[in-house]
């Protein structure tokens, strides 16, 4: 039978189960580490915008899910302290990418979501659309653990345009965060990932953390580039053209790795730990609970490489 909810084992993940509505997301950003996931249909990573496909009656396969998968004390949640496995939407594809207007899989999911109580629940989108759905988000959060993330990248609406180019602007994501925490909503930001010599310049990152704290963002967060060989083969031309200046340095960096060299991680961490304490953002939701568990499964706000590490290996997580 077909399937909505999809596991994760792996420790190496901050999730127990994925939700992903769609495969492929049309917003095209030209780093996306998930354009690999198109790879497992034999589908090359470049066609990963175009090629968009809708996973049908997710209502129904939900309710089905939840009823002989899910399990409401997660397995490492010790005798005094238990707590539920955690879902994530939109891991490998943006639940709120336009197909979600014509077909609102996402908003199906989100309906029996709400249905049931002591569920951990978090959600991650590009996109303001996701103010549609705070009547469900509302009553999610009156029965469960819900936290919701808007990833923006930069402020500069040219350059996301030309890095994203069909999601929507950055000051429509930051006034969506301002909306769903004026609805009473748990709210954080991604500004992952950070992209080396494009959105690392002095003050970007600190812009974007100003802007949102200002809009009521309670958690911010940011990770460096993380380029998958599926991804690099997109994106590495795409910065030779665009910006030929940074052509050397990343085929220095990137070209035999995924990572970008420790060192500048190092220096970017520091930057974002700066923001965290000049704005008062809190820990994520799920970070106190990670710490309690030993099996980092109720982890907030994941990173690219450890959910690319782990969808890697496992179709099924990646299809969820």
């Amino acid at each position: 039978m077909k399937s909505i909810l999809n596991r994760c084992d792996s420790a190496r993940v901050p999730f127990d189960w994925t939700i992903n509505p769609y495969r492929g997301c049309e917003f095209g950003c030209k780093y996306c580490y998930a354009r690999y996931t198109h790879e497992y249909m034999e589908i090359d990573g470049s066609e990963f915008e175009r090629k968009i496909y809708v996973k049908k009656d997710a209502g129904p396969l939900l309710v089905h899910d939840l009823r002989e998968k899910y399990s409401y004390v997660s397995a490492g949640s010790g005798p005094d302290e238990e707590k539920p496995e955690h879902i994530a939407i939109g891991t490998a594809t943006d639940p709120y990418q336009p197909a979600e207007r014509e077909y609102g899989v996402t908003r199906a999911c989100l309906e029996e979501l709400a249905k049931r109580e002591g569920l951990s629940i978090s959600v991650i989108t590009k996109s303001n659309q996701i103010v549609r759905d705070i009547d469900l988000f509302k009553k999610i959060a009156e029965r469960s653990e819900l936290a919701l993330n808007v990833t923006i990248t930069t402020l500069r609406a040219g350059l996301a345009r030309l890095l994203e180019p069909r999601a929507p602007r950055p000051d429509l994501r930051v006034a969506a965060v301002r909306q769903l925490r004026e609805a009473g909503l748990h709210v954080g930001v991604s500004a992952s990932p950070l992209i080396p010599g494009i959105t690392d310049r002095d003050g970007e990152l600190e812009a974007v953390g100003e802007a949102v704290a200002a809009a009521g963002a309670q958690w911010f967060f940011s990770g460096v580039l993380f380029l998958m060989p599926s991804s690099a083969k997109q994106f590495l031309p795409f910065i030779r053209e665009k910006f030929p200046r940074l052509a050397k340095q990343y085929e220095t960096w990137y070209a035999n790795e995924a990572y970008a060299p420790e060192e500048y991680r190092k220096k970017i961490a520091e930057r974002v730990a700066r923001i965290k304490q000049k704005y008062g953002f809190i820990s994520r939701p799920m970070d106190e609970a990670r710490r309690a568990v030993p099996r980092a499964q109720l982890k907030l706000g994941w990173d690219a490489p450890a959910v690319a590490a782990q969808l890697t290996g496992m179709r099924s997580c990646a299809a969820g």
